[in-house]
């Protein structure tokens, strides 16, 4: 494995699922957001669709089954440095519940839904907040 930065940036995806008044967030449990919240999300993998990419990170963190809907937010996550240590392209796409049961898995810490009222009072990857602004909360 190289320690060396990335040449370009790499796609990443995550997934707005709402219920009720609430939104899924995970804590992370590894890397660089260790202990921050977010919603699920990660890597593209190669061969990989951006849609099949969001309900398989979904699964993977926190047990649910959900349709993936339309592109509800894009930006980017820049790491400190120069060059940056990292450089993530992020499409968050709205989700919907289907099945599974909510429990975190892989590289999540916690996994549940948080009234919308309250996430700001938790510790956000720094993505989050311009989420949120698009969501209205």
């Amino acid at each position: 494995m190289t320690t060396e930065p990335a040449e370009h940036p790499i796609p990443g995806v995550g997934v707005v699922v709402l219920q009720d008044d609430s939104i899924l967030l995970v804590e992370r449990g590894r890397g660089a957001n260790r202990g921050l919240w977010a919603v699920p999300g990660g890597k593209v993998g190669f061969g990989e669709t951006l849609q099949e990419a969001a309900a398989r990170e979904v699964l993977e963190e926190t047990g649910l089954i959900v349709d993936i809907g339309d592109v509800m937010w894009t930006g980017d996550a820049i790491g400190p440095g120069d060059p940056p240590a990292w450089h993530y392209v992020l499409i968050d796409f709205v989700g919907l519940r289907v099945g599974g049961e909510l429990r975190p898995a892989d590289d999540a810490a916690q996994a549940a839904f948080v009234p919308l009222e309250d996430v700001r009072r938790l510790p956000l990857t720094p993505t989050m907040y311009d989420l949120l602004e698009t969501l209205g909360a």
